[in-house]
């Protein structure tokens, strides 16, 4: 459709086109301008086998932090037992009904 202004609308085709020769032109010159090529290298603080490793270690700590807070806090025991092999053999036998 045209407009009533006298400009002419463009077809997908010929918009591309005019997209294309602008991009190539844009490359030219900037093809044309020296300039040193900058590489970004990321430079990790900490590796990721590090990370996963810190990981690892954290969760192993929420997990024992969060057994004694319930064993100790919640359930009114000392939340040093929660480390004896006693009570978790008790806790299996309770879970088992053996």
């Amino acid at each position: 459709m045209e407009q009533e202004t006298g400009k002419k609308s463009l077809s997908r085709e010929e918009l591309r086109k005019a997209q294309k020769n602008k991009a190539s032109q844009q490359e030219e010159v900037s093809a044309t301008e020296e300039r040193p090529k900058k590489y970004k290298f990321r430079i990790r603080l900490i590796p990721i086998w590090l990370r996963l490793i810190i990981m690892v270690v954290v969760m192993a700590v929420a997990v024992v932090a969060g057994a004694m807070f319930g064993y100790g806090v919640l359930g009114g025991g000392n939340p040093m037992d929660v480390l004896n092999k006693e009570t978790w053999q008790h806790i299996l036998d309770l879970v088992n009904k053996e």
